[in-house]
């Protein structure tokens, strides 16, 4: 009975807590300007511009997520994330230009999305070169395994896999799979 009783408590204080202060914080991004659909739940997160962040519906964020802009405010959403989306917790979204998030994609714990690059010209300081920078677009019903990291330019099919610790510099066919450091292509889904 006791241990009922604990395990009772700790799905109360998992599954309606979050949502409680999901629906407190959603309130507070929406007045700084994001936009997030109804259903999604909204965890404690870093946001270097709520206006240029849009959520779509029943999406779930996990915690320490990081939307990080390089630059200065511009206008309108950067990130566009669909509807029904998963985002792991520690993923972080550093971003000059912009990236799209497709319908039903799943992005596990610890992804990383960088659209841009410092410039490498000698006699100046790297950290003031802007280098080259280009959109990403993950299409719908991906998968992103823990720890990818997709660069800039990149665009990943629809209904492509890409294996955990890959680092992903070229753009996914829809339906392949693919792993490794650079990653490259290792198999596909078969879909019909």
């Amino acid at each position: 009975m006791k241990d009922f009783v604990y395990q009772s408590g700790f799905v109360l204080r998992k599954r309606y807590w979050r949502r409680f202060l999901s629906f407190f914080r959603k309130k507070w991004l929406r007045i700084l300007g994001m936009t997030i659909g109804s259903g999604s739940v909204v965890p404690a997160m870093s946001v270097t511009w709520p206006h240029q962040v849009s959520i779509g519906e029943h999406c779930v964020l996990e915690d320490f997520i990081s939307f990080k802009f390089d630059g200065v405010r511009k206008p309108g959403p950067s990130i566009r994330i669909g509807n029904n989306c998963f985002i792991g917790s520690a993923c972080e979204f550093n971003i000059r230009l912009g990236i799209s998030i497709g319908h039903d994609a799943l992005i596990a714990s610890g992804c990383r999305f960088i659209d841009h690059d410092h410039g490498i010209e000698p006699g100046k300081l790297i950290r003031n070169q802007h280098g080259p920078e280009s959109a990403i677009t993950i299409a719908a019903n991906t998968w992103l395994g823990c720890n990818v990291i997709v660069l800039k330019g990149v665009e990943i099919g629809e209904g492509a896999v890409v294996a955990a610790g890959a680092v992903v510099t070229k753009s996914i066919l829809p339906g392949e799979i693919w792993a490794g450091v650079p990653a490259r292509k290792i198999g596909e889904r078969g879909m019909s």
